[in-house]
This record gives C-alpha cells, sequence and structure tokens, in this order.
C-alpha cells in the first residue's frame, strides 16, 4: 500500500480541487445542482481516485484507478470550457485552471506508463 500523500500528482490533484471549490463558491444559485454540482465532484473524483488506486492490492489495480482518474481530469478540461463559454468564468481563469488539469493528465499519463513499464 502506497502514501498518495507523497505523489505529487495527487498533491496538484488536491490542489485543483480546492481552487475549483473557490471558483465555483461564485457560480448562479439555479447551478448550484448543475455546473457547479457537477464540476466539483468531476475534480474531487481524480485525486479520490488516485489515493482509492494507491490503496489496492495490484500495480494494475493501481494504473486502472489512474485511468479512471485521467478520465475525471477530461469531464473536468470540458466543464471548464462549457462555465467560460456560459459567462460562470473569465477566459483567464478557463485558461489557468484548464492549464492546472492538462498538467495532472499528463502526470497521470506518465505515472501509468511507468506503471506499465515496471510490470
Amino acid at each position: 500500500m502506497k502514501d498518495f500523500r507523497k505523489l505529487d500528482v495527487w498533491r496538484k490533484a488536491h490542489v485543483l480541487a480546492l481552487k475549483i471549490y473557490r471558483v465555483t463558491k461564485g457560480f448562479p444559485r439555479e447551478e448550484v445542482y448543475g455546473l457547479t454540482s457537477q464540476l466539483r465532484r468531476a475534480v474531487v473524483s481524480v485525486p479520490t481516485n488516485i489515493a482509492e488506486g494507491c490503496g489496492r492490492g495490484t500495480e494494475a489495480d493501481f494504473a486502472r484507478m489512474l485511468a479512471i482518474a485521467a478520465g475525471s481530469a477530461s469531464e473536468v478540461e470540458y466543464l471548464l470550457l462549457l462555465a467560460g463559454d456560459l459567462g460562470l468564468l473569465s477566459a483567464e481563469q478557463v485558461a489557468v485552471l484548464s492549464n492546472e488539469v492538462i498538467e495532472v493528465k499528463r502526470m497521470l499519463a506518465g505515472l501509468g506508463k511507468k506503471l506499465k513499464a515496471d510490470r
């Protein structure tokens, strides 16, 4: 069992989740069960799946959970674009947060490749 807190990708994903929670506080009240909830669930899924993968018994299980985290990160990436197009986030906010999501996705891909190479 690995300590997920020691993984750089988990730390970046956790910080991203905190940032998304902060920016979505400014979303309109009518979005609380819509885009706000969807974006928050997706972004929390990324570090959660990394943590869960660390608690799994095998490298293959860990790699599968990283793939799920990457899927959630792609969902976040799209939802940020949608929030920008709806005028809920500025173009600058979308750019900054999207770049962070892309970095997390790159890190997840790199860690996944490393796990496959080690098997």
